[in-house]
């Protein structure tokens, strides 16, 4: 084999790996953000660096993977829900301290759960992990909160951090498929959509229909299909 011929074979195998990395890259970098969505995006803006942010998320699942989580036990569950219903119900009379015990009861469950809640920041971090779609409106409705405590916060944000809350809540109770009572088989989150579908109905039932907004008072549906009730005939 001559030399020349050597230097091509070694070339092209440089190219090779070359491109196999670059496609590893990319693969990596992809599932990242399909994984992390709008966190993957605050993480480039934060750190202004492609490679810095995605070296971060990747940090994230390693730490987490040293971390004892857990799910809620069904009777953890059932506790935490009853206390979240309570919170609900409080909101109606004191909007700010509904937010102010949300806001805690959130780090309770997820104390519980196994996350270290001293630092907000690195609570959200680790949260990001697992629970990457709900962080970014948990980050909003935590500065809501303060915002609230320095009396800078209106009802409407108080009510949307409210909604934030308990999606991230409804995600952190939810009891893996496995572990579900057998007699019980919905979930905290399914008996809210039930709740919201029944109300959804309700509203539904009371709607005034087309046909009767129509019709003006005093004079019958049908005299007025068949063109009776002072209007001209039908033809």
């Amino acid at each position: 084999m001559n030399t020349t011929l050597a230097i091509l074979i070694a070339l092209a195998a440089v190219v090779v790996v070359v491109g196999a990395v670059v496609v590893a890259q990319r693969r990596r970098s992809q599932q990242l953000r399909s994984h992390y969505g709008a966190e993957y995006i605050a993480a480039v803006d934060e750190l202004g660096d492609k490679r810095k942010a995605e070296a971060e998320l990747k940090a994230r699942e390693k730490r987490i993977e040293r971390l004892d989580i857990r799910p809620l036990s069904l009777e953890e569950t059932d506790r935490y829900a009853a206390r979240w219903r309570r919170v609900q119900a409080d909101f109606v009379d004191d909007p700010g301290g509904a937010i102010a015990d949300a806001d805690a009861l959130l780090s309770e469950v997820m104390h519980a759960r196994g996350y270290p809640v001293s630092d907000f920041e690195q609570r959200a971090a680790d949260l990001s992990v697992d629970h990457p779609r709900m962080v970014s409106n948990y980050r909003i409705s935590h500065e809501v909160a303060l915002r609230h405590a320095r009396g800078e916060a209106g009802t409407e944000d108080l009510r949307r951090a409210l909604i934030h809350y308990r999606d991230l809540f409804e995600e952190l109770v939810e009891p893996p498929a496995a572990v579900r009572r057998p007699a019980e088989p919905r979930t905290f989150r399914e008996e809210h959509q039930d709740e919201r579908a029944a109300r959804a109905r309700e509203d539904e039932r009371h709607e005034p229909r087309a046909d009767d907004r129509a019709t003006r008072p005093g004079e019958r549906r049908d005299d007025k299909r068949n063109g009776r009730g002072g209007g001209a005939p039908l033809v």
